[in-house]
């Protein structure tokens, strides 16, 4: 019987070897963020002419690799789960691949065959002594198609941390191996200026000691974190672990100690942040990353009592219901765990899920808060999820109410330059 060693030797080889396993009309399988393994992706990228019909499916692509290419899209092309900057030029252009779904649902999918997983190419940690790779950064959707892929192929990286929860791979698992050592993608935190000062401040005030968050990315949720550092016993349920959580971390809010669900424990499926946040996760006891449906799934999530989940959008109408993720037609980003989390918060004992937004766009020119989506606009979390929502001019409480006191409430956290068109809009609409 082979060792450890032995096999991983044995598998060992170059980014441009591993491309032998790809086969035409593969979907190649890729972790969120920065989990996506360089190397792997920039040899695919080079030699993409000699594929036809490849699509590489992944959740918020950080780098646009050579098959961000509308002239080869026929040979390999990017199919999105979750737009970021480096895809929402293909998806806006309609040369790429774009699959709808939930967050926390996205396993599910790949195990019954809903969406192909024919090889995965991942970022991984340096193997243990007893054979396994950690993928630390984004575990995801990945495990899954770890499980069903016919090829699994690793970047293995000195700089990946080796993380505990279900996030491992055994040697025997993986087809090949390629080595890299270029420093994992630093992303900073997002601006935070005083519209997200305000709206933070509304949200922190909400949340009591000992309960348990899911922030979200972006500005606003930073904000929220920025201004928790003073609260006693949180707890930490998220998908994302970013600098602002480990901010928290630091100043000793977070203990997880009053966590209903796994305490003591913290709980992520991806990392995005900085070489000091990766460096955290490093053999670090307190912190588990998970796959999706396990982090994401309203039911698992919502027995942390006091689930307080922050998440953000483009726009919202007079009824709650939220366009997250497109600016009318064009996509801009995905549905993420966005709906999962609301989802969670409104299950939870205690818990309340937050919906954050400025109230205008384009200096002031566009209020965010409309009579109606914009049409062609991607629904994101329906009118009977959504329940506080939030901007820099107050909260809105939406569960429970009529059509009529929903309009009302939101018409009253609207940019003052607009509550009078929006109520003349209602009326027309009979809202009002």
């Amino acid at each position: 019987m082979q060792t450890p060693h032995q096999l991983y030797q044995q598998k060992l080889t170059t980014p441009a070897e591993a491309l032998r396993l790809v086969r035409d009309g593969d979907m190649i399988v890729v972790p969120t963020g920065v989990g996506e393994p360089p190397a792997l992706l920039t040899a695919l990228s080079s030699q993409r002419q000699q594929f036809h019909d490849v699509k590489v499916a992944q959740i918020l692509a950080m780098r646009k690799f050579g098959y961000f290419d509308q002239d080869t899209a026929h040979h390999v092309r990017h199919a999105s789960l979750f737009f970021g900057g480096a895809s929402r030029a293909s998806g806006q252009g309609g040369w790429c691949d774009f699959i709808p779904n939930y967050f926390s649902e996205l396993p599910g999918l790949i195990e019954q065959g809903l969406m192909p997983a024919d090889v995965v190419f991942a970022m991984a940690s340096p193997m243990n002594e007893q054979g396994f790779f950690s993928l630390s950064l984004a575990v995801d959707y990945t495990m899954a198609a770890i499980a069903k892929a016919r090829a699994v192929v690793l970047e293995v990286n000195p700089h990946v941390p080796f993380a505990h929860g279900q996030c491992h791979v055994h040697v025997s698992q993986v087809s090949a191996l390629v080595e890299s050592s270029e420093a994992i993608l630093e992303v900073g935190l997002p601006k935070i200026g005083a519209v997200q000062e305000a709206i933070g401040k509304y949200v922190a005030d909400m949340i009591d000691d000992g309960s348990t968050l899911q922030i979200g990315y972006g500005g606003i949720p930073d904000a929220v974190v920025m201004q928790l550092t003073s609260k006693h016993d949180l707890g930490i349920h998220t998908e994302m672990i970013g600098d602002g959580i480990l901010t928290l971390i630091e100043s000793g809010a977070v203990t997880n100690r009053k966590k209903t669900f796994l305490p003591g424990k913290m709980v992520a499926t991806f990392a995005l942040g900085s070489q000091k946040l990766y460096k955290f996760l490093h053999h670090n006891p307190m912190i588990e990353m998970h796959p999706s449906n396990f982090t994401n799934d309203p039911y698992l999530a919502a027995q942390n009592d006091k689930l307080m989940t922050i998440n953000a959008t483009l726009q919202i109408d007079l009824l709650g219901q939220c366009g997250s993720e497109s600016i009318a037609h064009l996509p801009y980003s995905g549905t993420g765990g966005q709906v999962d989390f609301v989802r969670a918060g409104n299950r939870s004992r205690g818990g309340k899920s937050f919906i954050v937004l400025p109230s205008t766009a384009k200096d002031n020119t566009i209020s965010r808060i409309v009579p109606m989506l914009t049409p062609g606009t991607h629904a994101t979390t329906s009118k009977n999820d959504i329940n506080y929502v939030v901007t820099e001019y107050g909260v809105a409480q939406l569960r429970g109410k009529s059509a009529k006191q929903r309009a009302q409430a939101l018409i009253t956290i609207a940019h003052p330059d607009f509550r009078a068109s929006l109520r003349a809009e209602a009326n027309r609409m009979c809202v009002l």
